[in-house]
C-alpha cells in the first residue's frame, strides 16, 4: 500500500497535528507510541501522548468499566461508553492541544469503535462511526498507522506479556478478533491516504522506521 499523502495544513485545526494508531491487542501500539514520541521530541516537537478509553481521570473511569466490568455489558451501552469517553477526551485533551500547535498521539481512536463495536459486535460500521464522528466534534486525524499484525501471534504477544489476564474484549474469541482485523483493513482500503499500514510482525525498529517516514512527511521534519 502506497505511503500516505501529506496535507498542507492539519486536517484536524489547521495548527496540531493528530496522528492515531490502530490494531489489534498486541500488535504494539504502546512500544511505537512510546518510540515515536522520543523522535519527535527529539525534533523540538511538542508531543500530547494519549488513549482511549482512559486519557482523563474520567476516562479511566469510563475504561474500567468497559474493559473490566463483570458480568454482561450490552454491546449498544458499550458503544454509547466509548463515545462518551471520545466526546470528553476531544474537548478537554485532543483539542486544546492541537489548538496550541502540538502533535497529538493516540493509542485508538474512532476507528476502531467502527471495527469493534460496528462490526465484531454487529452494530452497524456506519451507526457507530455517526455517533463517533458527532461526539469527537468534527476532529479527525491526519494520519492513522494501522499495526496490522496476525490474531493468534498478537493474543501470544500479550499472554507473553501478562500471562492469562485479559481484559473484556481481549477475552472475546479468535473470530472476534479476526473480524475485527479484517475491518481495520478495510477501512485502510478505502482511505488509503489516510492510513498508513505497517506489517507488526516485523522487528519492532523496522516498523518504527516506517512510522517515521510518514511522519517525517506529514510534518515536514527533514
Amino acid at each position: 500500500m502506497p505511503e500516505p499523502t501529506a496535507p498542507t495544513a492539519s486536517a484536524a485545526t489547521g495548527r496540531g497535528w493528530f496522528i492515531t494508531l490502530e490494531g489489534g491487542d498486541g500488535a504494539g501500539k504502546t512500544t511505537q507510541a512510546e518510540r515515536l514520541e522520543q523522535w519527535l521530541e527529539a525534533h523540538g516537537r511538542q508531543v500530547i501522548r494519549t488513549r482511549e478509553p482512559g486519557g482523563t481521570p474520567l476516562g479511566q473511569r469510563i475504561r474500567e468499566i468497559v474493559l473490566h466490568e463483570r458480568g454482561h455489558v450490552a454491546p449498544r451501552a458499550e458503544a454509547l461508553l466509548y463515545a462518551a469517553d471520545r466526546a470528553h477526551h476531544v474537548e478537554t485533551v485532543v483539542r486544546p492541544a492541537l489548538a496550541r500547535g502540538a502533535v497529538v498521539l493516540q493509542d485508538r481512536y474512532i476507528d476502531s469503535s467502527v471495527a469493534y463495536q460496528g462490526v465484531a459486535r454487529g452494530l452497524g460500521a456506519e451507526q457507530i462511526r455517526t455517533v463517533s464522528d458527532w461526539a469527537a466534534d468534527g476532529v479527525t486525524p491526519d494520519l492513522t498507522v494501522l499495526l496490522d499484525l496476525d490474531v493468534t501471534v498478537g493474543r501470544a504477544r500479550v499472554t507473553a506479556a501478562r500471562g492469562d489476564v485479559f481484559d473484556r474484549l481481549e477475552s472475546e474469541a479468535a473470530t472476534f478478533h479476526e473480524t475485527v482485523r479484517q475491518a481495520f483493513l478495510a477501512m485502510a482500503r478505502a482511505e488509503p491516504d489516510r492510513f498508513l499500514v505497517v506489517d507488526a510482525a516485523e522487528p519492532a525498529d523496522a516498523v518504527q522506521e516506517r512510522v517515521r517516514v510518514a511522519v517525517s512527511g506529514l510534518l515536514g521534519i527533514a
